[in-house]
């Protein structure tokens, strides 16, 4: 195996800390050109240490996730997109529940101005966004809370969830198969996902197209079993094909953005496209 260079190490020491690097940022600190800092990631990724995305790239792991606060800068524009995406979907006067993930947490941010919501979370992030608002009702599942993430799992969250048939599950993946497998790291977390999906009448997954490229071993459905696919760029051929034999809505909340290896500039969100 080729030895990393210094800069590569601190590289990676950076993304480990931070959640994601970008090419730009980079070439700044070290002072050497854009060029210079695609190589390095390039050569991290092959070593499978980091994952290629837009204008940059993330850690690579396919046994355990990134910390929750590192998850936030990763595809932190992307994940605001189809928060606002999949909450223009959710109609005033239902219920919803909303489970564990940063992609999540931006659907309950664009729901602050919807009304007469019932919103049941495993997630205290989300209750914490919600609770003030007067036309929202939040009921929190019991059970342990995991300091990492503030998520409640285990089976007495999973027994308060069966009680409920509400309209919409709002759910989010750490990784996605190309054969559309939903993936995750925490089989404890993986079983209330499982309850919040058996418990709702639609189905709503919103990912990043990042999850495309990474792994995790814990199953939590297929592709499916979702009603609704909210991402922001289209998705590969495979999955795409999933969806459409499935009749899956899909929803693309950034069109016109570019891939990773045409660009590394970044665009503003573009409108909401719906397929």
């Amino acid at each position: 195996m080729t030895v990393l260079s210094n800069r590569q190490t601190e590289i990676l020491n950076i993304a480990r800390a931070h959640g994601r690097v970008m090419v730009e940022d980079l070439a700044r600190r070290f002072e050497v050109s854009a060029q210079t800092i695609r190589k390095d990631l390039n050569d991290l990724c092959d070593h499978h240490a980091l994952t290629r995305i837009h204008g940059g790239a993330i850690i690579a792991s396919g046994v355990e996730n990134l910390a929750y606060e590192a998850r936030r800068f990763v595809a932190a524009e992307e994940k605001k997109a189809i928060g606002a995406a999949a909450a223009s979907l959710i109609p005033n006067g239902c219920s919803l529940f909303i489970n564990i993930g940063t992609t999540t947490e931006e659907v309950a941010s664009a729901l602050t101005s919807h009304e007469d919501l019932l919103v049941i979370t495993n997630n205290l992030n989300v209750a914490m966004l919600l609770y003030r608002y007067p036309r929202i009702e939040v009921i929190v599942a019991g059970g342990t809370v995991r300091r990492a993430d503030g998520a409640v799992i285990g089976s007495t969250a999973t027994s308060l969830i069966g009680q409920f048939k509400v309209d919409y599950a709002i759910i989010g993946a750490s990784a996605i198969d190309q054969d559309g497998a939903l993936l995750d790291f925490d089989y404890r977390e993986v079983q209330v996902a499982q309850a919040i999906m058996s418990n709702a009448r639609s189905v709503m997954l919103v990912a990043d197209s990042t999850k495309f490229r990474r792994s995790a071993p814990v199953r939590i459905a297929d592709i499916s079993q979702i009603n609704t696919f909210v991402t922001d760029l289209a998705l590969p051929a495979r999955l795409a094909e999933i969806c459409q034999t499935r009749d899956i809505q899909v929803v693309e909340a950034m069109p016109n953005s570019l891939d990773a290896d045409d660009s590394d500039t970044e665009l503003p969100p573009a409108a909401t496209a719906v397929r």
